[in-house]
């Protein structure tokens, strides 16, 4: 007899093999490829289950990582990931959705004007400007010395070039994903309405093709605006005045349609705009190489010595551009804040975080990586020295402000775990009493441990309010680089008005410059262990699947969508087998719980009735519920239940720091008295099983924390019984979820208050 039943099991966030999350030692694949495939148990192992149920697993772990290469290129594109992902953050609330959506894409094109001011800064500033210049520079540097006695004109076109190749580096980039990520489509038939749906399904193509042009034009723009500004300061011609106002032409142009989202945001059948968009980066190319033209050929005299001319103006608007945008970004979301009780997770400023961490990021990496080349071409200024001699005002300022906000998050953050952690042991005290009511002798020890895993995982609500407070410390570390308008250093400001010696803060200043250093390369390690290590992908990796979960809706040179490709293929998957006869338990881990969830609401009906659905570890209501709420919401979580006719169960543990419950954090071994299907969904799991070791053993059963359950016997106790559910005819079972069976396996009868909601 052929298995009727297959249970196609999801992983989440940890680069775990087919293998692994089968539990099995031999697996073939059946569908897909090595991206994203679907594996079974090879056909002669002999690992059958006795339900006759077959197991399926999908694998998409690398989709958002991939390559070593692919995921160190992917750490450096941070700030672009965290600007796309603030658009995705906004509240739920039409009357303000509009305006934020603009506030968000025009925070991110700046992003791409830092990202050409700091390599043109390297290459136009410090190497053509002063460094050709400079024969004590140019001393023993042949690479260099080449064109260190040609005129300042032909320095900057020439060097001109590697901003510009550096902007057709990541035109390229953001290009070629294309092919892997958008070779699925999912059926558009009877799929939900709700927002959540719409991820894999709406074709992203058009409108990151749009954003990619916009971005593209901006970028020429903004180098077309630093060379003109070197050339105008010794005397505009009428050529140069012309080349400025076309140039302005087209940055305004880019501004005015970021600004219109219903006309960025239309259909992919609107070829016109694709037109417009695509006419306006030719231009903006067409312009660069005239401007580059333009000032090698210029016969008039150039200014001699200091910073290039302009440049340090140039940034400092931009900074002063970014400030008045977070600010104004700060302003929608307050004033269209929903003002009931719990109403707005994040405090409704979820956006304003995330963009305002993207915009300190990446002014921080911009001024290091301009300080770190200025270093390395003055062979023998202390770095406190060349902080304040070799970089315009504004950077420094913006390493002092990122040092600043860094330090005020720690001091903060610091009283906050010691206040915070009396509060959550003393809620996890009172899940270990219910848990282990009968404490045995000698397990005193590992019940303290078990305390501290449940208080250290409840941790991740005072996460929230930290964020909020390192997003306003950080836009107000980018305000004050608005200073270098005025030609001020942080020495002598500080010095003069706080009284504080300015070597000190000289040294402050170099401190913070190492520490970015220091950052950069722990993105990069990580970048690196995040691939090889799925033990340190597991901590890490959820950061990264949540940011590359969404489609590029702001930025274009961000990390792909690897949910483009994942949710239709697993809702191409399901429907196949469903359509072959066969029923189908999705099981998911993690994140892999938002993939399963985006799937059931692509699902046909006549297909979703064949359907049950496993969640374990599920981030859906603790992390998306709040990050998200715009596209998480009771709604989605109720229709999610009403498509698989509530044959939904979701197992979750104390100790998990990343998953929780999905509809009832309650705990108690009695069936919940409440209404709606959805109080019956939650299972919640004493973790660890016991906390003496079982006859036989020498250590008792460890902490599984967020860990799959695939292994643990209640989750096959979970699965069993919905395996059963969808054996039963069309009808004849309960709507409702089975009650909850006890968490310890009958052996407690005690009832706890619920903790969680004393955290306030």
């Amino acid at each position: 007899m052929s298995d009727d039943v297959v249970e196609l099991r999801v992983h989440g966030a940890a680069s775990a093999s087919a293998d692994q999350v089968l539990d099995v030692p031999q697996v073939e694949q059946v569908a897909g490829d090595r991206s994203g495939g679907f594996y079974r148990p090879r056909r002669d192992c002999s690992c059958d289950r006795a339900d006759r149920v077959t197991l399926e697993a999908y694998r998409w772990a690398d989709l958002p990582s991939g390559t070593v290469v692919r995921t160190l290129s992917l750490v450096f594109l941070l700030p672009f990931m965290l600007a796309n992902l603030a658009i995705w953050m906004r509240p739920a609330n039409s009357g303000s959705d509009a305006t934020v959506r603009s506030l968000c894409r025009l925070l991110a094109l700046t992003l791409t004007a830092l990202y050409v001011l700091a390599v043109a800064g390297v290459t136009l500033d410090l190497i053509a400007w002063k460094c050709m210049g400079s024969s004590r520079c140019l001393a023993g540097r042949i690479w260099l010395s080449w064109l260190g006695g040609q005129p300042v004109g032909l320095r900057l076109a020439v060097l001109a070039v590697v901003p510009a190749a550096a902007i057709g580096l990541l035109w390229r980039a953001s290009a070629r994903p294309k092919k892997v990520f958008d070779a699925f489509r999912a059926p558009a038939d009877e799929v939900s309405e709700h927002r959540l749906s719409g991820i894999g399904q709406w074709d992203a193509g058009p409108l990151v093709g749009r954003l990619r042009s916009i971005h593209v034009a901006a970028a020429f723009a903004t180098l077309d605006v630093v060379l003109l500004a070197a050339r105008a300061a010794s005397g505009a011609s009428a050529a140069t005045i012309a080349l400025a106002v076309a140039t302005g032409a087209v940055l305004a142009t880019c501004i005015v349609m970021l600004c219109l989202p219903p006309l960025i945001d239309r259909a992919a059948s609107d070829q016109r705009l694709d037109r417009i968009t695509r006419t306006v980066r030719t231009v903006a190319v067409a312009l660069t190489i005239v401007v580059t033209v333009h000032v090698l050929a210029s016969a008039g005299p150039w200014q001699r010595g200091g910073v290039l001319p302009g440049y340090g103006p140039i940034l400092t608007s931009l900074f002063v551009s970014q400030t008045a945008l977070l600010t104004a970004l700060a302003a929608v979301l307050l004033w269209r804040r929903d003002r009931r009780r719990d109403a707005t997770p994040l405090f409704g400023l979820g956006a304003l975080v995330i963009a305002a961490s993207a915009v300190s990021l990446a002014v921080a990496v911009s001024a290091e990586l301009v300080y770190r080349v200025a270093d390395f071409l003055d062979r023998d200024a202390p770095t406190g020295e060349g902080l304040a001699s070799g970089l315009p005002p504004a950077f420094t300022w913006a390493i002092f402000g990122f040092l600043r906000t860094v330090l005020f998050t720690l001091v903060i953050a610091v009283p906050v775990v010691l206040i915070s952690r009396r509060r959550r042991l003393r809620a996890a005290a009172a899940i270990v009493a219910c848990d282990y009511p009968h404490r045995p002798p000698g397990a005193a020890t590992r019940l303290r441990q078990v305390q501290r895993a449940i208080a250290r995982a409840r941790f991740t609500e005072r996460l929230i309010p930290l964020a909020v407070v390192y997003a306003c410390l950080a836009g107000i570390g980018t305000a004050t680089t608005t200073l270098g308008l005025l030609e001020l250093l942080p020495s002598e400001s500080v010095q003069r008005y706080a009284r504080l010696p300015g070597d000190l803060i000289t040294f402050s200043i170099a401190f913070g410059s190492w520490g970015i250093a220091a950052i950069i390369l722990g993105l990069t390690l990580g970048g690196i262990f995040a691939y090889r290590t799925a033990e340190f992908r597991r901590h890490v990796g959820v950061l990264w699947d949540l940011g590359t979960f969404w489609p590029r809706a702001a930025h274009p040179f961000a990390p792909p969508c690897y949910a483009e490709r994942a949710v239709p293929e697993l809702t191409r998957r399901i429907t196949y087998l469903v359509g072959r006869g066969n029923a189908v338990l999705l099981s998911a881990h993690s994140h892999g719980a938002v993939l399963a969830a985006a799937t059931v609401l692509q699902l046909p009906p006549q297909v979703s009735s064949r359907v049950a659905l496993l969640t374990h570890a599920s981030p859906l209501r603790r992390l998306y519920a709040r990050l998200f709420p715009a596209y998480v919401d009771d709604e989605v979580l109720q229709e999610v239940g009403a498509r698989v006719d509530w044959r939904w169960v979701n197992l979750w543990r104390d100790t998990d720091p990343i998953g929780g419950w999905t509809f009832s954090a309650h705990r108690t071994v009695a069936p919940v008295a409440a209404d709606g299907p959805g109080a019956t969904v939650d299972r919640r799991l004493r973790d660890p099983a016991d906390v003496v070791a079982p006859p036989g053993d020498s250590v008792p059963p460890p902490i599984q924390g967020h860990r799959p359950h695939g292994s643990d016997q209640r989750y096959a106790e979970a699965a069993h019984a919905l395996v059963e559910r969808l054996r039963k005819p069309a009808g004849s079972g309960p709507r409702r979820a089975d009650p909850d069976p006890p968490a310890d396996g009958g052996r407690t009868a005690h009832r706890v208050a619920n903790p969680s909601r004393q955290e306030g």
